[in-house]
């Protein structure tokens, strides 16, 4: 279901179960939401502090302008599918900002900003959080996510919902990424037939799209990186325990975690800053502790990639000619930068990935139980168990593929089990310290680079999607950090690069993400082919 912008009447209150709708006129049917004609079009985060600070414009006029282009792009128009539920109360939040100013009080480093949660982070408000499956439509939480907690206390405006891959695209097989059973499916914003990628792919278009300046999304593997390259955008995929998980949706406590997207690598840092800090309802946030950054633009330096020691893993290279000039030329870059590339065969043993899925199956199952019990007395579906049959009686869920790996960790016992134990033990050691640390001690390098992706496949729900490359893999495994921004394109469709390093290592990996991008520009605005 959409939540309607306040003040409209179209689509009120209808449930939209067009689940693969096709190409829509060109945007530039409708002038008045061209690409150039938004006010706030490409704005940044510091343009929005400058506005505000002069008192040119009031954070109702920007969230009202915001909402009314979800109107005419994403619910209209070329309807991308992007953003799952409008907030009700987002005006309300804007006014209450607004007099907070007035009043002369202190205003947050987020103050104003337009921010879209992807429907797998819990808010206690007017909307619902389903992770895009009909079980938990009309599901509220009994509080908000840490996430969202921090954001409001930042002075963000929470704008709605982002569409998902259902359940985090870990459901079943031959899913394709941005379709839930309550959005439908999720279009990319250069090519509209073409697909999103990722679990995160409407936090991911919204912000391409400029229907949010800023987005969270959550990543267990690829599901921030993927999205972001797909779209032309930047996704910081942190160390897990950096960010909370609680108040998630999970699948796997060893390595989801939430992070930022956004159009900038500045801004993806300023969000950044905003969603760090110690939870003591997530364990794994205890380590951040003396690790993570009050300020984390201090590190973004256009002269970043001078000294630089860089791994190119090659793993990825070989499958996709026009890809591969793409990272030839980003290497090509950062060499005339002054960093020093080593070529990197292997990051990771191989066998990891068959660790890491049965970790995902049994973390899984007690993680959406332990969810589930966190709803309360109300919940709509209170364990695994449930969920499963109510796929199973729907007419819309088991419609283009199945549940194979709920059903898998259905049956998964408790992670007592020594299966777990070694599994998890397992994928640890081979992706540290035979792997990420390993590579980067042996070599002493600052970071290793990969092409993110391949160009965006054409959605098909009958098939599923069609990845050709990806290197998230190593990153995900190990729960160390990953960011993914723009390195150009294939054809009108973008591809990104994707830069991971040992755990904490966000302060580099952001100063070279930021030369590279402030040396390229390759970031461009969307035009609803």
């Amino acid at each position: 279901m959409r939540i309607p912008i306040p003040g409209t009447t179209l689509r009120n209150f209808m449930l939209l179960w067009v689940l693969f709708p096709g190409t829509s006129c060109d945007v530039s049917d409708n002038p008045d939401n061209s690409v150039g004609a938004f006010p706030y079009e490409e704005w940044q985060i510091d343009d929005f502090r400058e506005a505000y600070a002069a008192e040119t414009v009031t954070v109702r006029e920007v969230v009202e302008a915001y909402l009314d282009r979800i109107e005419a792009l994403d619910q209209s128009g070329p309807e991308l599918n992007a953003v799952l539920q409008v907030n009700p109360d987002a005006l309300k939040l804007a006014d209450s900002l607004d007099l907070l100013r007035a009043s002369g009080s202190p205003v947050g480093p987020m103050f104003g900003i337009p921010v879209l949660l992807k429907d797998n982070l819990d808010t206690h408000d007017a909307m619902a959080t389903t992770a895009g499956s009909r079980a938990l439509a009309g599901s509220r939480p009994t509080k908000d996510s840490f996430v969202a907690k921090k954001l409001r206390e930042s002075g963000a405006v929470i704008l709605g919902k982002a569409n998902l891959s259902e359940w985090a695209n870990f459901r079943g097989e031959l899913s394709s990424s941005g379709w839930s059973g309550m959005g439908g499916q999720t279009k990319n914003p250069y090519q509209l037939d073409r697909n999103p990628c990722g679990s995160s792919s409407g936090s991911a278009v919204a912000v391409s799209a400029n229907l949010s300046v800023l987005a969270i999304g959550t990543e267990t593997n690829g599901s921030i990186v993927c999205p972001a390259h797909a779209n032309g955008i930047v996704g910081i995929k942190p160390t897990v325990g950096l960010v909370s998980r609680s108040g998630v949706i999970p699948i796997s406590d060893t390595q989801d975690t939430p992070g930022p997207m956004a159009r900038t690598v500045k801004d993806a840092a300023i969000a950044l800053e905003s969603l760090v800090g110690v939870d003591p309802e997530d364990a794994k946030t205890l380590a951040s502790a003396g690790n993570y950054q009050v300020d984390y633009v201090q590190f973004l330096k256009k002269d970043g990639l001078k000294g630089k020691r860089i791994g190119w893993f090659k793993g990825p290279s070989g499958r996709n000619f026009k890809v591969d000039r793409l990272m030839e030329a980003a290497i090509a870059y950062m060499e005339s930068q002054g960093a020093e590339i080593i070529p990197i065969d292997q990051v990771e043993p191989a066998g990891t990935g068959a660790h890491s899925l049965q970790v995902m199956l049994y973390e899984y199952k007690q993680g959406l139980n332990a969810y589930f019990e966190s709803l309360g007395a109300d919940a709509p579906i209170r364990n695994l168990e449930e969920l499963i049959a109510f796929n199973e009686r729907d007419s819309i869920e088991l419609r283009h593929y199945n549940q194979f790996y709920l059903e898998q960790a259905q049956q998964k016992g408790g992670l007592e089990e020594t299966a777990y134990q070694e599994a998890l033990a397992s994928m640890l050691r081979m992706s540290r310290a035979e792997g990420i640390d390993k590579v980067l001690e042996e070599n002493q390098l600052h970071a290793i680079v990969a092409p993110t992706g391949s160009p965006a496949w054409k959605t098909d729900p009958v098939n599923g999607d069609s990845f050709q490359l990806g290197s998230s893999s190593p990153a995900a495994h190990a729960g160390y950090p990953n960011i993914s921004l723009p390195m150009g394109f294939v054809e009108g469709l973008p591809v990104g690069i994707s830069i991971f390093g040992t755990a904490w290592s966000e302060p580099a990996l952001l100063e070279i993400a930021y030369a590279f991008e402030q040396g390229t520009n390759h970031r461009k605005v969307p035009e609803f082919r």
